[in-house]
């Protein structure tokens, strides 16, 4: 089977989440000779790429971008994304100004087309990552405009935000390379529906969230139910979608919910997240009464055997294709989860605008599943007064600095802690 000169790695926006052998085929190799966390960055980027669904033209631009990034970091500069600094990203400009010719085609043509003969889905021959000009029948000579160049930087600043606030990486190479480019003086430039990813629900917001979920569980206990614990658990230990989803190589069960016995303490244990670690996070009494109830509704025990199989989040209706294709007990994806919170965030926000608190509503229409995670962390710490260490364990921060960046404190905060404070606290002992 013939490739073209570079792996096309992002399919359209139907058929993303469902994996591709020939992708994956060619990821093995980047991730065995080349760079180690290619698969992870692969994953985090589809994540990224299908928010933007809804987006027909931010997709298909956003798509081509990352896959250009993607080819050069793979296979040109054998590094990984989350490695890359301002200089590098000037490498990779330079790269894009002047392309190897091999990859410069001159109509477009889709990524990926079907097999007749094994009906899957493969890269497409013809496809070039770079287009060039031609006028009257003539190829021009390849040349990236600023305009063009801009918007390049701008998604990729987008795409690494996506990675800081999933806390894979720690720095935005892309948009440190714009602020030092001959651009910064100029129009800030940012790419479209760019959201800051490490925002949280507020109290008021949560609890509409939690209030609205908590009813459709008492009224339809048979659709809810699930929907109900999901919310509980993302929120409580601070999880990623991923680490709740079925995705190749993992499937959530119940017996990650263990018991210490010497303490009796429960604790959720994540075997690998996206980040690549393993962790186990400290539950709350609420969360495991929670559970204790999920439970009983599936007709369960109250409490998990030690190896129990249970899948964690059973589908409704049986899978339609893929791996789980015909199960009913088999784990909800990614896809899945995010469209059901995302559905929950809706009417939660319908309900809090029909109270009233209609600014409320507007700010949590532009909240995801993702949200849910930062929203745990940040009411832990400022709300709930969990220390920094505690909560750092439980995310999974490599360093307390990023635990750090979710305080929050007011002006009137500040004045009050400092009003008080004395100068001598051994004054007037003797």
């Amino acid at each position: 089977m013939s490739y073209p000169p570079v792996m096309p790695l992002f399919d359209t926006v139907d058929s993303i989440q469902l994996g591709n052998c020939h992708v994956n085929q060619y990821l093995t190799q980047v991730s065995l000779n080349k760079v180690t966390d290619a698969g992870l960055v692969m994953e985090h980027a589809t994540d990224w790429l299908y928010e933007q669904q809804h987006n027909e033209n931010n997709y298909k631009a956003y798509r081509s971008e990352l896959t250009t990034f993607l080819h050069w970091c793979f296979d040109v500069a054998a590094m990984s994304p989350t490695a890359l600094t301002r200089k590098d990203m000037g490498r990779y400009v330079d790269y894009c100004r002047q392309p190897p010719q091999a990859l410069i085609g001159y109509f477009n043509v889709a990524q990926f087309k079907d097999d007749k003969e094994t009906r899957d889905r493969r890269p497409n021959p013809q496809w070039r990552p770079f287009v060039g000009k031609k006028i009257l029948g003539q190829e021009q000579e390849y040349s990236l405009s600023d305009n063009a160049l801009k918007t390049k930087m701008a998604i990729l600043s987008s795409f690494y935000s996506y990675l800081v606030g999933e806390e894979y990486c720690e720095r935005n190479p892309a948009q440190i390379w714009l602020n030092h480019s001959r651009f910064s003086g100029k129009r800030q430039f940012r790419a479209p529906d760019d959201e800051d990813n490490c925002q949280a629900f507020t109290q008021l917001q949560w609890s509409y969230v939690i209030a609205c979920v908590t009813q459709l569980a008492e009224q339809e206990p048979e659709l809810h139910q699930r929907s109900l614990f999901l919310v509980k658990l993302i929120y409580c230990c601070y999880l990623r979608v991923s680490d709740v989803s079925a995705r190749a190589g993992y499937a959530p069960v119940m017996s990650q919910f263990r018991q210490n016995r010497d303490t009796g303490i429960w604790s959720f244990h994540i075997p690998q997240s996206k980040g690549g670690k393993r962790r186990s996070v400290a539950i709350s009494k609420a969360l495991l009464d929670g559970l204790v109830e999920y439970r009983r509704f599936l007709g369960l025990s109250d409490y998990p055997a030690a190896n129990e199989q249970q899948p964690l989040f059973v589908r409704h209706r049986a899978a339609g294709r893929g791996r789980d294709a015909g199960l009913l007990n088999a784990n909800l994806g990614i896809r899945q989860i995010r469209e059901e919170i995302q559905q929950l965030i809706l009417l939660a926000a319908a309900q809090a605008e029909a109270d009233g608190f209609v600014q409320d509503a507007i700010e949590m229409r532009k909240l995801t599943a993702h949200n849910l995670r930062h929203t745990g962390i940040t009411h832990d710490i400022n709300i709930n007064r969990r220390p920094l260490s505690h909560v750092q364990a439980d995310a999974g921060h490599e360093s307390i600095d990023t635990t750090s960046q979710y305080l929050h404190t007011s002006q009137i905060e500040r004045h009050e802690s400092a009003y008080g404070k004395p100068l001598d606290r051994l004054q007037g002992i003797d």
